[in-house]
């Protein structure tokens, strides 16, 4: 139907009382109404405030692709994180495109695997590092100890020195779930104080005063390294004084944060997953030991960890780090007869889309199988290209797909070769209100090493 017709008005399904319910667990809630609709383009009734929930591959596709121009990154969720993420590559019109531009070279699958071997070898001596067998200590924090340092070494070069290094992990982290409760109460002005407010001004703060140095001392050199902050330094030589370095600073932060945010969330669910799905967990530890064995990890054994790659990528399915993308209608349109109106907010879930039974045959079990080159049996072959999304689609797609899987296989088998996992508490792992789908807090394991014979 084009969207100049008039178009008909969605069913409204009741959600605060879903919300209020699950206010520990906001993904509940969407995935309760996720359930009602079943794929149909609903309004989800939040008091003054009914945006559309979006899940159906074909509605994701008009929203992300086919009339992307017109759903902005604006509103809910991209308002309270604006003075993080900044105005570059996470945001809209011709300053994104921009930014795309500079960006988008540095992060070809041909580059990416030129940095495998550094890679590899920051990862195997962090892990030696950080994971310490025999005692228990917090999987988020041990992961985002391993993430962040490697991603500063790769893409920043050697320009940052190791304790700015350490302010900014707990900076980005805060960054992204101190506003999480304006997730829930998106109606709320921006000038209305709400808990978080002033933990997310304090890690702006710690960021800008890591990250603005760092730019300034770039622009001062002769710039001809190949990390990225060189290489924005250079693309944007004659964008001089502080709205120059402001446009630096946001593509940079935006990055960064997107880099170590994003594996880090994920790479946090491989632990409580391996051990909630012991015969996976099995076939996993097999082929590391065969084709890794007492390790380190190298790039030569990446291509042939082929159960692993599909084990994560099913975890991207069931566990997207992005589990929510809101977009901003900026004009009138019409979905499958549903008319939007200019001004609506629009909610896209890869969590909600990657469990649709329509699309995925036994959609909550956790089947690494589904993502086996030639098979059929889960319905690969007969995919909706808009099924699966972990890494958002379209113009906005995200540029590091690529760097996420080497950085996933090299960190899980680097640690697999040497150790099993012990969980230390039992039972499932819920996910907790941030901007991105992270386990509840206080997730702790144990290592035990690997017995050689």
């Amino acid at each position: 139907m084009p969207a100049s017709a008039p178009g008909r008005a969605a069913r409204t399904l009741p959600f605060l009382r879903s919300l209020a319910r699950h206010a520990r667990t906001p993904v509940r809630a969407f995935q309760e109404a996720s359930d009602r609709a079943r794929g149909e383009l609903v309004r989800l009734n939040m008091g003054p405030f009914r945006p559309y929930l979006v899940t159906h591959p074909d509605h994701v596709q008009h929203v992300l692709r086919r009339n992307q121009s017109n759903y902005l990154r604006e509103g809910m969720f991209w308002d309270p994180l604006a003075p993080l993420i900044g105005n570059g590559i996470l945001s809209d019109g011709p300053t994104w495109a921009d930014s795309r531009a500079i960006l988008q070279p540095l992060f070809t699958a041909k580059y990416v695997d030129s940095l495998a071997g550094r890679m590899a070898g920051i990862m195997t001596e962090l892990i030696e590092t950080v994971m310490v067998p025999g005692r228990p200590f917090d999987i988020a924090e041990s992961v985002s100890a391993i993430v962040h340092p490697t991603i500063v070494r790769l893409l920043l070069g050697a320009k940052l020195p190791a304790a700015d290094v350490d302010r900014l992990a707990p900076a980005y982290d805060t960054g992204v779930t101190a506003r999480s409760i304006r997730l829930l109460l998106p109606f709320v002005p921006q000038g209305f104080p709400l808990p978080g407010d002033r933990a997310f001004k304090r890690a702006i703060r710690t960021i800008d005063d890591v990250v603005y140095p760092t730019i300034r001392h770039a622009r001062t050199q002769a710039q001809e390294d190949g990390d990225v902050v060189s290489a924005l330094c250079r693309a944007r030589h004659g964008d001089v004084g502080a709205d120059g370095d402001r446009r630096i600073r946001d593509d940079l932060v935006a990055i960064h944060g997107a880099a170590t945010e994003t594996s880090a969330t994920a790479l946090t669910w491989v632990w409580p997953v391996l051990d909630a799905h012991p015969e996976v967990a099995a076939k996993v530890y097999e082929e590391v030991e065969r084709v890794v064995g007492a390790g380190p990890v190298t790039t030569d054994h990446l291509p042939r960890l082929t159960y692993l790659r599909m084990f994560l990528e099913e975890l991207l399915r069931l566990y997207p780090p992005g589990w929510i993308l809101p977009r901003t209608a900026r004009a009138d349109d019409v979905i499958d007869g549903i008319r939007i109106e200019a001004g609506s907010t629009v909610v896209l879930s890869p969590f909600l889309t990657h469990r649709l039974a329509d699309w995925w045959e036994r959609p909550l079990d956790f089947l690494p199988e589904r993502f086996a080159p030639a098979d059929q049996a889960h319905g690969g072959g007969r995919r909706h290209r808009y099924a699966y999304f972990p890494f958002a689609a379209g113009p906005h797609v995200c540029l590091g797909p690529h760097l996420f899987m080497m950085e996933a296989l090299l960190l899980v088998a680097g640690v697999l070769s040497k150790y099993r996992p012990v969980l230390d508490a039992g039972g499932p792992v819920t996910p907790r209100p941030a901007s991105t789908l992270r386990p509840a807090t206080g997730l702790s394991m144990t290592l035990v090493p690997v017995g050689r014979r």
